[in-house]
Formats: structure tokens, C-alpha cells, sequence
């Protein structure tokens, strides 16, 4: 079954052109939107890239809190993305050999990089608690939602 994200993208939209609020009020009200709305987006956070290091550094998120505040490049999913610019989907975290289990309930992930003139300078990052959840029209969303939040960092 297909998801119509339309709605969500008006949304995020609106969120992304509210400037009367700082950048990381916009990019925390957006976390909060995606996982409110969208059943299966248990944990939804974005990392940037930590300066000049080779790390990933957490920013604006919603869900549960997490000890993975510092993402070393090739670690893990997000660490993976940092290096490959690729978006990664992960139908089945358990059948990842480089895999960072942030909670016990966590069954998938989708990580979609972020690009800044062709930078790659973070990544939104989501856990669901639901098994294979993820479709292409998350991928195409995730990838709006990154190409509007560019546009305010």
C-alpha cells in the first residue's frame, strides 16, 4: 500500500519557511512531525558532521533519547552514509553485521544523506520498531525533506 506524503510535505514545507523560529527549532519541530504522523517512524533525528572530524555529531531528534551522540565515519548505518552518499535501507537491523543498535525494539532504519552544494553534510536517520517497513516513497520523501532543509542550513 502506497502512502500518500503529500500532506506531509505541505507540512514540511510550511515548517521549513517559518522563520519567525531559530534552524534547530524547524529541524526539531520536523523530527517531531514525521514521527507523530507517520505510524512507523518510531525514532526520527538528523547527525551533521562534526566540524572537520571524521564523525557524525547528533542533532534535532524525536523519539527515545540515545547514547549515540558521536557516529564515527563507517560505523554503523549513519557512519556507512557519511562515506557512501547513498541512501541505506535496512529491512532487518539484526542481519547488519555494522549495525549500532540504539534500542532492543528498533527492527529497521533508513538513513538518506544531506547535501549542502553537493556536500555531504549529515543525514536524516529513522528507527522503526516495525520490520521492513520502508518503501521507495519513504526514500522520495526523506530525500524532499532533506532537499527543504538544505535550503535553511
Amino acid at each position: 500500500m502506497a502512502k500518500d506524503f503529500r500532506p506531509l510535505q505541505q507540512k514540511t514545507q510550511r515548517i521549513i519557511d517559518n522563520q519567525n523560529v531559530s534552524t534547530n527549532t524547524r529541524l526539531q519541530t520536523l523530527c517531531e512531525l514525521l514521527r507523530d504522523e507517520i505510524p512507523y517512524y518510531d525514532w526520527v533525528g538528523f547527525y551533521f558532521k562534526n566540524g572537520d572530524k571524521g564523525e557524525l555529531k547528533l542533532g534535532p531528534y524525536a523519539g527515545e533519547p540515545t547514547d549515540h551522540t558521536i557516529i564515527p565515519f563507517g560505523k554503523g548505518i549513519c557512519g556507512q552514509v557519511a562515506v557512501s552518499n547513498q541512501n541505506f535501507v535496512v529491512p532487518d537491523v539484526s542481519a547488519q553485521d555494522n549495525y549500532i543498535a540504539c534500542s532492543i525494539t528498533v527492527k529497521a532504519e533508513i538513513v538518506v544523506p544531506l547535501f549542502v552544494n553537493g556536500e555531504n553534510i549529515g543525514q536524516i536517520d529513522i528507527d522503526s520498531n516495525t520490520p521492513d517497513p520502508f518503501s521507495e516513497e519513504d526514500e522520495r520523501f526523506l530525500e524532499f525533506v532533506n532537499e527543504k532543509v538544505a535550503q535553511i542550513l
